[in-house]
């Protein structure tokens, strides 16, 4: 069976860059910055990206375009069953998520029309939990459905699911084309327009202004590489896909730095937007920007309401571009993950590609209907948060320490890569990968379940979240554990057929 292809290289580019900016670039990374030493953070930043964040993409490209698969298929093809689960457990990691994901976006979505008219008055938080969201029952309670995150909710898995059916080339290709330059276009105009605001030096400076004494606490350092890591979509299963799909002269380890530092270029164009916005908001106020400075779900669809409230002209414009490159990131991601199982269920079991994504895509879009309910919110919240913490980390600090100490094949690898790429892979990538990745990855996952254990015995802060023992593990834990398990179980199966005949190439 042939395998599709991408059409150019550009659109290889284009997708992984589609995939790695997502709702976390614009959202998550200006916070981030912000809250760990504003410019002087940049320092650790720009050393986690050159020695986790593009060896690891380096890594990941190579093995799917070496051995020309799904996540699954690509490590069965590297070491056999006995690294086949972990691409499985990738999967499913990504299976999850973009089940809960599906969801955000369908908040913006909705939310690029209330824009229009600033439909979320003046009080945005009370109507995002009771008016939007409806969230009117105890965590781990569904309620009924809230039909205007349900309707949006459709669209979303509509377009997601049709671009996924047109396959590689004419899909996900051509979407990516549209999709990454009018969300560069629509999120530069609305940084330039946040940058005439009254107030957006406030903002840049407190964004900007460094602190160099943050850096010396190694918890800064270790946010740099967890925001790294999240950010470029490595060990989602995501990068082996999609470098599974470039011809076989295909310069890797350029591509991987055109990823991972035209990534970071969106994020600073976040940062310097978000502040800047931020800045007009406190100056508006009469605050500090540090009184109204916020990241994620409240960042977005609390603060920035507020923001477009007080924008002196075409609010309702503005506002709309905002989240509309909000929905813009968000479904270049869902694509992305999505066509993770897809791919593997196609070539586990043989069967076809519109097969594939009516019954992986399918399945998650009927699952997302829990987070489109009125206890919606409370099962996307510890989802998210224990599948990106014991999900996605935990994929890849096992990946690189199966890679390169377990089965060794660092070297098989770097010598794949060096065979086509204009940047030759030395002793540092190597080096990253063995030594760097795992001592750092491994700290932040002994922090964290050192962190959620003692929680478990605080009488004073409880759970994340003040989640009750039953909420958290059966919602939380549960989900990544099964996961997991789920990956082993997936990997005890036979390939079919059309797989067996193989020949790694040379």
């Amino acid at each position: 069976m042939e395998r599709s292809q991408w059409g150019t290289r550009a659109g290889f580019i284009l997708a992984a860059v589609g995939s790695a900016v997502g709702l976390g670039n614009i959202w998550r990374f200006p916070y981030v910055a912000y809250e760990n030493g504003g410019g002087a953070f940049f320092i650790p930043y720009l050393f986690a990206l050159l020695t986790a964040g593009i060896p690891i993409l380096i890594l990941e490209f190579t093995i799917g375009h070496k051995f020309r698969g799904s996540a699954p298929l690509s490590f069965f093809r590297l070491g056999g069953k006995k690294m086949e689960w972990l691409g499985w457990w990738a999967v499913f990691v990504s299976f999850i998520i973009s089940c809960y994901y599906a969801v955000i976006i369908a908040w913006a979505m909705r939310y690029t029309i209330f824009s229009f008219n600033q439909a979320w008055g003046a009080d945005t938080q009370d109507f995002l939990f009771n008016d939007f969201l409806q969230l009117t029952v105890q965590p781990g309670q569904t309620g009924g459905i809230v039909w205007g995150v349900f309707i949006p909710l459709v669209l979303v898995w509509a377009i997601a699911l049709g671009i996924l059916l047109a396959g590689v080339k004419k899909g996900i290709e051509l979407a990516n084309r549209i999709f990454i330059p009018t969300l560069v276009v629509i999120f530069l105009i609305v940084v330039i327009r946040a940058l005439t605001l009254d107030g957006a030096a406030m903002g840049l400076d407190a964004f900007f202004k460094p602190n160099f004494e943050a850096i010396m606490d190694p918890s800064v350092w270790v946010a740099a590489y967890g925001h790294i890591f999240f950010s470029l979509s490595v060990a989602f299963a995501i990068m082996i896909t999609y470098a599974s799909y470039l011809p076989k002269k295909s310069d890797i380890t350029n591509n991987a730095f055109i990823t991972g530092f035209a990534n970071s270029a969106f994020e600073l164009l976040a940062g310097i937007g978000v502040f800047a916005a931020l800045g007009f908001m406190a100056s508006q106020q009469g605050v500090a920007v540090a009184d109204v400075a916020s990241a994620g779900v409240g960042l977005a669809f609390v603060v920035f309401p507020q923001i477009i409230n007080e924008f002196p002209g075409f609010n309702g414009f503005f506002g709309a571009l905002f989240f509309l490159s909000l929905t813009l990131a968000g479904l270049t991601s869902l694509i992305s993950i999505t066509e993770t199982y897809v791919a593997g269920i196609s070539e586990k079991f043989g069967i076809t590609r519109n097969k594939a994504v009516a019954f992986g895509g399918g399945l998650a879009a009927l699952i997302s209907i829990l987070f489109a309910t009125q206890g919606g919110l409370y099962f996307l919240d510890v989802a998210d948060y224990f599948i990106n913490q014991f999900g996605v980390a935990a994929v890849g600090l096992v990946e690189v320490v199966l890679v390169v100490w377990v089965f060794r094949k660092a070297d098989l690898l770097r010598d794949h890569a060096n065979s086509i790429s204009d940047i030759r892979l030395g002793g540092w990538w190597k080096f990253c990968l063995g030594i760097i990745t795992p001592i750092v990855l491994g700290y932040m996952m002994f922090g964290l379940l050192r962190t959620n254990i003692l929680k478990q015995f605080d009488t004073e802060t409880g759970n994340y979240e003040g989640y009750s023992n039953m909420f958290i593990l059966g919602s939380g834990a549960a989900v990544a554990a099964a996961a997991i398990i789920l990956g082993i179980l997936a990997s005890l199966g036979a390939w079919h057929k059309s797989q067996a005949q193989f020949k790694e190439e040379k």
